[in-house]
């Protein structure tokens, strides 16, 4: 099978190298002095330092290369022999899409909404690329981890078949399980929301850490509630955008979510915990150095909500903290102000 993943990042280099073991695999970066660097020295020092890259990945700073490698199989028409993944943080999501040759399918990453518009990823591919196929590879992973070959889940959510199928030889085998999933706005919603919720969760786990036990200082009770209340925001949301409630059960919503929220390699929980150390936001972005979606997101998840009529105090809270209006002792006291409600 012919895969070119469009982006070097983490996630990017990761499933490039997941699937070169088996394929022919070529990881396009838009900067040629990166990939001279994975040329010379077989690694993603950056992005995935440790993990080597498998030595046949064909490393390129040239977007025609990459579209060259998968367009004979597409052009025959045998759609599970050629795949493209786009790799990019969700910005670079619309200009990807755009400037795509007409026909060819794509699979993207990125989890989030986009800043402006507020659309999630099969949103935008509606605009630039009307009744183009198109999908979605989420679920609970960690970049690293992929990388190394450990044992992970992914989904791909499309409403083709063909590209389902696509995606499940690329990248299904004995380390990585590839399920499948129609709901594309659930797995999209289910994507975007937990990075937000992670910044909730580091958040309180963050000032559990600053005191002794006492009153008002979170322990696991508190964080069991939050995880189990932000999904019931993110559900509340993804059934308003017309997803499927029993996704959000799965590995795109609860998986994901448990993941990001708890796990330490999540740069989103690392935001948290920083913020609630009192650093600043902008000197938390600058220390991890890396895109943190929940950040640019939470404005956006919040203001989609409102429109909808869909309460998310959980993401409120958090989009208060990031904005200034709030320190994250004064969202907890506001999250514990709340009124008693049934909890469905």
């Amino acid at each position: 099978m012919k895969i070119a993943v469009l982006g070097a990042g983490a996630w990017g280099t990761a499933l490039a190298v997941a699937a070169a073991t088996r394929h022919e695999v070529l990881l396009w970066a838009r900067d040629p002095a990166q990939v001279l660097a994975l040329q010379a020295t077989a690694c993603n020092s950056r992005y995935l330092p440790g993990v080597a890259l498998p030595p046949g990945l064909v490393c390129t700073a040239d977007l025609a290369q990459a579209y060259a490698h998968i367009s004979a199989p597409v052009a025959d028409g045998a759609a599970a022999s050629a795949l493209l993944v786009i790799a990019t943080p969700t910005a670079a999501l619309r200009p990807m899409l755009q400037q795509l040759p007409a026909g060819m399918p794509a699979l993207w990453l990125c989890k989030g909404f986009e800043a402006g518009s507020g659309a999630l990823g099969h949103e935008v591919a509606q605009q630039t690329r009307p009744g183009a196929v198109c999908g979605v590879l989420s679920g609970p992973s960690f970049a690293l981890e992929v990388g190394r070959g450990q044992p992970t889940a992914l989904l791909v959510a499309s409403a083709d078949a063909g590209l389902q199928a696509a995606a499940v030889a690329a990248f299904h085998g004995s380390n990585l399980r590839v399920y499948t999933s129609e709901d594309v706005v659930g797995v999209e919603v289910g994507g975007a929301v937990k990075n937000v919720l992670a910044i909730a969760v580091g958040i309180l786990d963050g000032l559990a850490a600053r005191a002794a036990p006492g009153p008002m200082v979170p322990g696991l009770n508190a964080r069991a509630a939050l995880i189990t209340r932000g999904l019931a925001e993110m559900t509340r949301l993804g059934v308003a955008l017309g997803a499927r409630a029993e996704t959000f059960m799965g590995l795109s919503g609860l998986g994901d979510l448990v993941l990001t929220a708890t796990g330490d390699l999540s740069r989103n929980r690392r935001v948290g915990l920083l913020l609630a150390a009192g650093r600043p936001l902008a000197q938390v972005l600058a220390e991890i150095g890396h895109v943190a979606e929940g950040v640019y997101s939470a404005a956006t998840v919040l203001a989609r909500a409102q429109a909808l009529g869909v309460d998310m105090p959980i993401t409120a809270a958090v989009a208060a903290v990031l904005q200034g209006r709030l320190t994250p002792e004064q969202a907890l006291q506001q999250l514990m102000a709340r009124e008693a409600r049934s909890e469905h």
